[in-house]
């Protein structure tokens, strides 16, 4: 049933529409239309504004806030996704960690979930360009929390380009935690030159590194490489990777670790 939303203004109706849009994934320009109560060309007016925001692609006959090989989505979508894997994968990654370590974080929503386990093990210091591990890790008293500057990117909800590579490269940390759009043969890949630029400043900057990927990110492409997996002292994979892509890893060379993702309580056994 359609809502008459017409009466409604235009950044307000945008903001509905990519709150629906990333809430479901994707939509077709007809069903927005008479979703919002507008007109096609009104909606496709607000489709070409929120693709010229960062915040959602188009496609023929409508929008899609799901990744392809040259655009990201929006950290609010992305923090949607693959929840139980990203939980499993931060789980592992923490054992990593030790009280009074430097601890280097980027600006995924996979190693977000590491960030929410980091209070365990103050003291600590935590360097990271997200905004979102900013505020969540700000009150906390035993970390001791380096913001990284630069360019405000509202579709990654964290600051980029030169200056913040620069602060970067002003560091020595203990461990890296990064994660990436795809891993395609042997190299990591993302979609954004400027994330690319800031994420090889930060391997560069670690003593050691760690990858966390999620297994629908492997075997995807993205248009810029970003460096070969042995490029990082462990890779890190969630229990639901298929065995083809384990075994790959395996003929690769690459040294991975794999995350068990627990059953959910209503499937353990009694």
């Amino acid at each position: 049933m359609s809502q008459d939303r017409s009466h409604r203004g235009p950044v307000q109706r945008r903001r509905e529409i990519s709150d629906h849009v990333l809430s479901e994934g994707s939509a077709s320009a007809a069903d927005l239309a008479e979703r919002f109560g507008v007109s096609p060309m009104t909606i496709y007016r607000d489709i070409d504004e929120l693709e010229r925001e960062g915040i959602l692609r188009k496609f023929r006959g409508g929008v899609t806030a799901q990744p392809s090989g040259v655009f990201e989505s929006n950290v609010a979508f992305r923090k949607k996704t693959m929840r139980a894997e990203k939980e499993a994968l931060a789980a592992r990654a923490a054992t990593l960690i030790e009280p009074g370590m430097s601890v280097l974080i980027d600006d995924s929503t996979t190693v977000l979930e590491l960030a929410r386990l980091l209070p365990r093990f103050e003291p600590l210091t935590v360097v990271t360009n997200f905004r979102e591990a900013i505020n969540l890790l700000a009150e906390e008293r035993g970390i001791q929390l380096m913001a990284l500057g630069g360019d405000y990117d509202p579709l990654h909800d964290s600051f980029l380009g030169v200056p913040c590579v620069e602060a970067v490269e002003a560091l020595r940390v203990d461990l890296c935690f990064v994660s990436v759009s795809s891993v395609y043969g042997d190299h990591a890949f993302h979609q954004e030159q400027r994330i690319v630029a800031v994420k090889r400043a930060m391997l560069a900057a670690a003593g050691r590194s760690v990858l966390l990927i999620d297994h629908s990110k492997l075997g995807r492409t993205a248009l810029h490489r970003l460096t070969p997996l042995s490029t990082f002292d462990l890779v890190l994979v969630d229990g639901r990777t298929p065995p083809d892509d384990l075994r790959s890893l395996d003929e690769r060379g690459v040294r991975y670790d794999v995350a068990p993702i627990p059953d959910p309580p209503s499937r353990r056994p009694r």
